[in-house]
């Protein structure tokens, strides 16, 4: 009988794509993501070269008294040359008050006839909290409104007039003081203590305020609005405000931990922002930075919640982790804004 040929068996090959070289290839991209990840959150990126301050300005903050938890700048007439003033902005709302002032500010302002969006140039005002509700303020103002309040006007509506530092100064009410520092700065405060700290200066606000001083230097643009928020509570209020009318953004819980924000605006052809979040670790911004960048997507992607005119807006932010910080950049070219005035006439 002829022998059946058996046939002969092949050892099966050994696959990448099932049993245990898949797993080592799930490892193997885990681990490289893992490490790229990592290699990110510690690698500083790019930044724009900030503006610097000019000569007088930080002269000025150099005199700030004590720590500040809010330090906010308004460059006005900057803002007023600007095309996007100019152009864009409805004559109604140049005309409007710059702020709604209260108490013997406002009687003063009323009486003098200043209007602050038309006679202020320039105001910078520090913030320091006194205690859980109330704080103390200083600031200085520029422009030509200070020949609105010659002396004889400001003997009229003081309570009190004391000489400090060759600069008479007049107690307006129990909360409000005030000094003529030349023919186009005044400087307001809510106390007396608070004014001759700035008049008679003890030290550098720059080395006595590091945190503050850092984070005026993360503020790109300082010709026509930034502020500085080394504070918690004055970082998170900023941010209810900012994210009040996108309810994915409002509900991060990771926006709640940020330590302390700038942001700073220039106003041109256009609008260019940017604003820096700082965290206390480079964990916790690159969480955060990836779960703002997702709310974001899908506030672009909402069919029914969000307008088109926000999407539009959502599209022109950049947001890059950079170490401890979420830094947030956009450009909003001159057309849009121009377009959508032309559709409101």
């Amino acid at each position: 009988m002829p022998r059946k040929s058996v046939p002969e068996v092949k050892p099966e090959k050994n696959s990448f794509r099932k049993g245990a070289g898949l797993l080592l290839m799930i490892s193997a991209l885990s681990m490289l993501s893992f490490l790229a990840t990592v290699i990110w959150i510690n690698w500083p990126k790019t930044r724009i070269q900030p503006e610097a301050l000019n000569r007088e300005l930080k002269e000025i903050v150099n005199r700030i008294p004590g720590k500040s938890d809010a330090l906010i700048y308004i460059g006005l007439k900057d803002i007023r040359q600007s095309r996007f003033w100019q152009e864009i902005i409805p004559d109604s709302l140049k005309k409007a008050p710059l702020f709604q002032a209260k108490g013997k500010l406002n009687t003063i302002i009323a009486a003098a006839k200043i209007n602050p969006s038309e006679d202020i140039d320039t105001l910078l005002i520090s913030f320091r909290r006194k205690n859980y509700k109330e704080q103390n303020f200083l600031g200085i103002a520029w422009g030509a409104f200070s020949k609105k309040l010659p002396e004889s006007f400001l003997r009229t509506q003081s309570t009190k007039a004391e000489n400090i530092a060759g600069h008479q100064c007049y107690a307006l009410d129990s909360t409000l003081w005030l000094c003529r520092l030349d023919s186009k700065r005044i400087a307001l405060a809510n106390s007396r203590e608070m004014l001759q700290a700035f008049l008679i200066p003890y030290g550098s606000f720059y080395q006595r305020d590091s945190l503050t001083a850092t984070l005026i230097d993360k503020a790109v643009y300082k010709s026509h609005l930034w502020f500085a928020l080394p504070s918690a509570s004055w970082t998170t209020g900023a941010l209810q405000s900012l994210t009040s009318a996108n309810r994915d953004m409002k509900n991060l819980g990771s926006l709640k931990r940020i330590q302390s924000l700038a942001l700073s605006l220039k106003l041109n052809d256009g609008i260019e922002g940017e604003s820096e979040w700082v965290y206390s670790t480079r964990q916790a911004a690159y969480f955060s930075s990836t779960f703002l960048w997702g709310a974001i997507k899908l506030s672009e992607l909402s069919n029914t919640r969000t307008s088109r005119q926000t999407k539009q807006l959502l599209e022109k932010i950049e947001i890059q982790q950079n170490l401890e910080s979420i830094i947030i950049h956009t450009k909003l070219p001159f057309e849009m804004f121009q377009n959508a005035k032309l559709k409101t006439q």
